[in-house]
């Protein structure tokens, strides 16, 4: 369906395919307009919002509206909730659920959906044989790049608790310093000792970032994070193995199917021989 606002710029395409929102049960909703997923997504080299954003080269068409593959690709977003915190939590209980009923699985997540790979890790480790987070919600503890850089992921990767050894029941209990700062964001690390992540320890993670993404200025972080907390991760950056040109929605761009081979594959094939 298209809807149309009064503004050429605002408009808005929207197509189902989620779970039902249930009034006075479910939280406040939110969608992104074309302005955002131009700019932070689609077409970022014609906006550079961040210093990498003008290396976009592999997004298909030209990520602008109007274009017809952009005109797709918005009509399949759908609102999601305001509170990660609220979201975190759903997926905790439904997706530990599934995980129960299908399990071991590889977990792949990507963005927003990142810390939920950290959540259903910590909340069945035994049911997950490895976590692929491509650019996952960061950095540790507060938003960057896009004012305000406001507080989030209490718990540092995640807004909901997770299991820490010592144990942390309230988000002071972990004590984080300011160890490197770039653009619009602030790269916070635990104070030592620090505590360790201890159900995540057991479950080896590649997390991949992309050339020109404003991830690319703070992945690092949220990598160095989960090491320091005693996560294995393989923080892969997508330029330093000879792969250009993309973007924070590097899955679905012109040279995918080589990150699914290259990158994804062989690390999943290398670490638990599937």
């Amino acid at each position: 369906m298209l809807r149309f606002n009064g503004k050429e710029d605002s408009h808005t395409l929207r197509k189902g395919g989620r779970s039902p929102w249930q009034k006075n049960i479910d939280g406040v909703q939110s969608s992104y307009d074309t302005f955002t997923i131009e700019s932070h997504f689609t077409a970022t080299q014609l906006h550079n919002l961040w210093p990498e954003a003008s290396l976009h080269t592999q997004w298909p068409g030209n990520g602008s509206l109007g274009d017809p593959i952009f005109n797709v690709f918005y009509a399949s977003t759908v609102p999601s909730l305001d509170s990660d915190a609220e979201t975190a939590m759903k997926i905790r209980e439904a997706g530990s659920a599934l995980l129960d009923k299908i399990g071991p699985v590889i977990l792949l997540t990507h963005s927003q959906a990142g810390q939920h790979g950290w959540i259903l890790g910590d909340a069945r480790p035994t049911k997950v044989k490895a976590i692929v987070a491509l650019e996952p919600i960061g950095p540790p503890f507060i938003n960057a790049v896009f004012p305000p850089f406001t507080a989030a992921r209490d718990f540092g990767v995640t807004d909901i608790p997770i299991t820490y050894s010592p144990p942390v029941k309230v988000p002071d209990d972990i004590v984080k310093v300011v160890v490197s700062t770039a653009f619009g964001t602030t790269c916070f690390q635990q104070a030592s000792p620090p505590k360790k992540l201890v159900n995540l320890a057991q479950i080896p993670v590649l997390m991949v970032t992309s050339e020109s993404s404003y991830h690319s200025i703070y992945d690092n972080c949220t990598a160095q994070y989960l090491t320091q907390a005693g996560v294995s991760v393989n923080h892969l950056s997508l330029p330093d193995i000879g792969i250009h040109g993309n973007g924070h929605m590097m899955f679905m761009e012109k040279n995918n199917l080589q990150i699914v081979d290259e990158v994804v594959q062989r690390w999943i094939s290398r670490t638990i021989g599937t």
